[in-house]
């Protein structure tokens, strides 16, 4: 009989409050956020010191802990800001801090001193006794480094006190560079990656130009398309969680705070179900919806990171998104016999629908009748976020999100990854 694997945390990640609501509507365990500085995602809505405290509360309601990041590299000019930003962070009762630099470590022990300390992938621990050294310090959870073998992690946890948690990255996109440690982005746009500001000039296309022909351009070809030869694949790890729990992964983190609500919910919610699914049914393959699932968002050609050894590889061909499915609408209330929609993409009468309801297996439900909000029919919904009620029987709640099967699509609009 196969091992039962031991029940893991799943932490999503919240850039906005509506990204939050989505994983927490979606089976998260906890969700990673940041406030309005300090995180190392500073192209996310993120949170004001008012809607962190709102934020911890709602989660706290629903049963989810809440981690607050605080992982860029802190300059001299930084340090004066952090003494508040520990006390806020206390205050908002958020159940740890993520953190990177040993200064700030020593000002979040100073100033925030009940508070769980994590230590981030930005310190890019990859050996038992850095993660020993953390511990020793007052760390309770080591978030690894990406670049670890699964065959390494066993190490880890073999060689540190039962009580520190481990933390691995299960899901999402992956960095180039060691540990997201890149001065790519500085270096071409002053834009500092190690302070949350990256350009991604990892996902461009490049050419050559010689010394002596200045303006001359020659292209590096690995196909018509050119070569993206930095940009790294996707990481995706769902048929492999049993093996993670086995190394000795307490907690299963889903990359994507700058990504969209619909990310969330839907990332979050396989990786829930795959999860639930492990433990009902120890040994036994997932059902194919589940993975399948994860090609309904944004993505580049997945892989399985380092965690098999070797590396995940690049995507050669281009620089853009994989998307074969569009939000439509997202369920706002009920109105008599009928579910209120919030349109987000024009769809028609007749079409069929994708839906997404938390908690159910995705299913199919034809969108045969449709009306305006005041009740006359309609044949399209093509105006954005027009309020659209559908006529049917099913109790369908709040947030349940509605798609369409499109074309394949390459480089999405900003916004829909």
């Amino acid at each position: 009989m196969a091992q039962k694997m031991r029940r893991p945390e799943l932490l999503a990640p919240a850039g906005d409050r509506e990204r939050l609501e989505a994983a927490v509507r979606f089976g998260a365990d906890a969700v990673y956020l940041a406030g309005r500085e300090f995180g190392m995602r500073s192209a996310s809505p993120n949170f004001t010191p008012d809607g962190l405290i709102s934020a911890v509360r709602f989660a706290h309601e629903a049963g989810v802990k809440v981690y607050l990041t605080c992982n860029t590299v802190a300059h001299n000019e930084d340090l004066a800001r952090l003494p508040d930003f520990f006390r806020r962070a206390a205050s908002a009762e958020v159940d740890a801090l993520i953190l990177t630099d040993l200064g700030v470590f020593r000002l979040a022990r100073r100033y925030a001193p009940d508070v769980p300390v994590h230590i981030s992938t930005q310190a890019g621990v990859v050996n038992r006794e850095a993660a020993n050294a953390f511990y020793e310090m007052g760390a309770r959870r080591i978030v690894l480094a990406r670049e670890l073998s699964l065959a390494e992690i066993s190490e880890i946890r073999a060689g540190t006190p039962k009580d520190l948690e481990l933390e691995a990255f299960v899901h999402g996109s992956m960095c180039v560079s060691f540990s997201g440690r890149c001065l790519l982005s500085s270096y071409l746009t002053g834009r500092d990656a190690n302070r949350g500001d990256c350009a991604q000039p990892c996902r461009w296309k490049y050419a050559l130009v010689e010394e002596k022909r200045p303006g001359q351009y020659f292209p590096v070809d690995e196909g018509e398309e050119g070569t993206y030869f930095l940009n790294s694949q996707d990481l995706n790890m769902i048929e492999h969680l049993p093996d993670l729990a086995a190394a000795g992964v307490d907690s299963f983190k889903i990359e994507g705070r700058a990504k969209s609500a619909y990310y969330a919910a839907v990332v979050t919610n396989a990786y829930r179900r795959a999860i639930d699914y492990f433990l009902e049914y120890p040994g036994r393959e997932l059902p194919d919806w589940i993975p399948e699932e994860l090609e309904k968002v944004s993505h580049r050609a997945y892989s399985t990171g380092f965690y098999f050894g070797g590396e995940p590889g690049q995507v050669l061909e281009n620089g853009g998104y994989l998307r074969s499915y569009e939000v439509i609408a997202v369920c706002i209330g009920r109105t008599g016999s009928c579910v209120a929609l919030s349109q987000r993409n024009r769809f028609f009468r007749g079409d069929v629908a994708d839906v997404l309801e938390p908690g159910e297996t995705p299913y199919l439900l034809p969108l045969d009748r449709i009306f305006d909000e005041c009740g006359e029919p309609i044949e399209k919904a093509n105006h954005a976020a027009m309020t659209v009620l559908l006529e049917t029987e099913r109790k369908i709640p709040v947030g349940t999100i509605f798609r369409k099967k499109r074309q394949m699509i390459k480089n999405p609009p900003e916004g829909q990854k």
